[in-house]
């Protein structure tokens, strides 16, 4: 088990059943899943992006990931529905929590003159979606053998029903939000 995971269960749930006033520590949010996705629109006119794409993604969440295709056609971007435009993975369980420990602990704080992740990046819901330009901060990336840098998008699906539910759970979990 991972220390991360350990600390939620221990320390993390009595604060956040504290804090959010609820009776039960059932009902504290916790993580549901983390999905990574790298959106590939040059693929339709170079197939090697696909397998780079793939190939970094596998690299930076440690299982394979699966080819979104379009869903409707496009003819502006010379686009048919079931091309295939990015990979993503979606993480669960202890390679869930490795993952989010890695990205705060390591990842976040190699990206240039970091200030910490914005606080409005909340979807309403409790989940909160991160960006990245390049998929090099990552130090499962070998700088060498990139052929292009490419975006990276992070969504962290939490149980919480308000972001500011979410907000408290991912502060207590270590994600460093911008100071207001």
């Amino acid at each position: 088990m991972s220390q991360l995971k350990e600390r939620f269960k221990k320390e993390i749930v009595p604060v956040l059943k504290e804090r959010l006033g609820y009776s039960n520590i059932m009902q504290a949010p916790r993580l549901e899943k983390i999905v990574l996705n790298i959106g590939l629109g040059e693929a339709i006119t170079n197939a090697k992006a696909l397998e780079a794409g793939e190939a970094d993604l596998a690299a930076i969440a440690g299982q394979h990931p699966v080819i979104t295709r379009s869903k409707r056609s496009i003819s502006a971007f010379r686009l048919r529905a079931g091309m295939a435009i990015g990979v993503m993975v979606t993480l669960r369980g202890q390679r869930m929590w490795d993952f989010f420990e890695k990205l705060v602990t390591i990842t976040l704080p190699r990206v240039r003159e970091f200030q910490g992740v914005p606080r409005s990046s909340f979807d309403g819901r409790g989940n909160y979606t991160l960006g990245f330009k390049e998929q090099i901060v990552f130090p499962e990336i070998e700088f060498d053998k990139v052929d292009k840098i490419r975006g990276l998008e992070i969504v962290i699906v939490t149980t919480a029903d308000t972001d500011e539910e979410g907000r408290t759970l991912l502060e207590l979990l270590g994600m460093p939000f911008v100071k207001e």
